[in-house]
């Protein structure tokens, strides 16, 4: 009888190993004997945990460290996994974000040129992309030789929490048509370099192109989902120069070709790379069509006694003639002083409030604008990990109170609804949707 009770309890262990090894996947080439590895929550936000993983990244998380410990695979013990690993399986769908976790891999690629003293503005960029972004950034910076250094210096002083969310490569300014110290002068000091970035990046599917004044008030995700919104055509995205043709500048005042009714500024720029490289462009000097790189510097000999802006300039002209490649996003996801020095004419910024802030005119470092200012101050000050109401949102909004007498700082819903947003929403997939249910 003995014999036959061992044979039957022999068989029910086997049977819950054979049903633990099909839940858990294929885990026949794993030790018996092995460490499990705790994971930190913010480390779990980036991952998608197998299951051999789950139980113990649910375990780090209740507080049940009898399981994170060694495992001994034994009768006992499998029959003990087996219902720690079916009641983790459940729990974990509990409180899951809306937003979909990226895949391995996938990551959102950035751009940027710093020159001259660009350096804590470009580094506040990255803060901001960083401080509300799900998906990892990859970021190309292309800085002048006594930048790179310091650059470097700098990104790795962060957190590792912070670390773990970026990848970064810094690259030289370089020009590969006509004369680089031009190209290099053209507007503002390497501006020009953006024009590059289809015959640099050669691996770079897609990418966001920002000037180093600009802010994230929200996730750059967002933004990079505009890429989704394109049709066959369409190889790039901007947003209106200005929303009023009367106020406008290249309504007033261009003395060459450009995009539209009011043009297109370049500061937020969205570029399939893939699609700019393959494209043949309309232009006025040939009529067969020209290449991007083969493109850009007759396009520069032809209008550079004409041109005020610089790239942005040349941009309008490409897409005055080839209208049909350019996807126009809202003046909300690049607010400039021009929307609300003269009035308030970004009626999106009005409604959803705005989403990324772009401070040219200087408007960060003097007090002609301090509502831009404010912001700006907040986001470099800013300690990672801090509180973000505490330490970033209510400096905001108490600071503003010493705006409401400006001409854009009498709006302040403009700029404190998107931010707002943002950090509730931050709040509740760090904290709430991470919390687990009592029962």
């Amino acid at each position: 009888m003995r014999i036959h009770c061992r044979v039957l309890v022999l068989a029910l262990c086997l049977g819950v190993f054979l049903l633990l090894y099909f839940l858990g996947g294929n885990t026949a080439d794993e030790p018996l004997l092995k460490q499990v590895v705790i994971v930190k929550p913010e480390e779990k936000r980036n991952s998608s945990p197998s299951p051999s993983e789950l139980g113990c990244k649910q375990c780090n998380l209740s507080n049940q460290s009898v399981f994170c410990t060694l495992v001994r695979v034994t009768p006992c013990s499998i029959s003990l996994l087996l219902i720690f690993f079916i009641s983790s399986k459940q729990r974990s769908n509990v409180g899951r974000p809306v937003t979909k976790r990226a895949r391995a891999g996938e990551s959102m690629h950035l751009a940027v040129v710093a020159c001259g003293n660009r350096l804590d503005e470009t580094l506040a960029m990255v803060k901001s992309a960083l401080l509300f972004s799900l998906k990892k950034i990859t970021f190309h910076i292309f800085a002048e030789d006594p930048l790179a250094p310091l650059f470097e210096e700098r990104l790795k002083q962060w957190p590792r929490s912070v670390a773990a969310k970026f990848h970064f490569t810094i690259y030289p300014i370089t020009f590969s048509v006509g004369d680089a110290e031009e190209w290099k002068k053209l507007f503002k000091p390497c501006a020009a370099q953006r024009l590059f970035l289809p015959v640099i990046l050669k691996d770079v599917d897609s990418l966001l192109y920002v000037d180093t004044d600009v802010l994230f008030l929200r996730p750059m995700d967002d933004v990079w989902s505009f890429f989704k919104a394109f049709n066959s055509s369409q190889l790039a995205a901007m947003a209106p120069e200005h929303e009023v043709p009367k106020i406008g500048w290249y309504s007033r005042f261009a003395r060459h070709p450009f995009y539209g009714v009011t043009g297109v500024n370049s500061g937020v720029m969205l570029m399939n790379l893939t699609r700019i490289r393959s494209t043949l462009f309309k232009n006025s000097m040939i009529p067969s069509g020209l290449s991007w790189e083969d493109l850009l510097n007759p396009l520069y000999q032809k209008y550079k006694n004409h041109i005020t802006w610089g790239d942005q300039d040349l941009l309008n002209i490409i897409f005055h003639y080839n209208p049909e490649c350019l996807f126009i996003f809202p003046c909300q996801w690049n607010y400039r002083p021009d929307h609300c020095m003269y009035g308030s004419n970004c009626k999106g910024a009005e409604q959803e409030g705005v989403s990324i802030l772009h401070g040219n005119r200087g408007v960060y470092h003097d007090d002609k604008q301090p509502a831009f200012k404010v912001v700006y101050d907040a986001i470099r000050d800013f300690p990672f990990e801090d509180n973000m109401f505490q330490s970033l949102f209510y400096p905001i909004q108490t600071k503003f109170l010493d705006t409401v007498n400006t001409l854009c700082g009498r709006i302040p819903q403009v700029f404190l609804k998107q931010i707002e947003k943002t950090m509730r929403k931050v709040f509740e997939d760090k904290v709430i949707r991470h919390a687990r249910p009592r029962k």
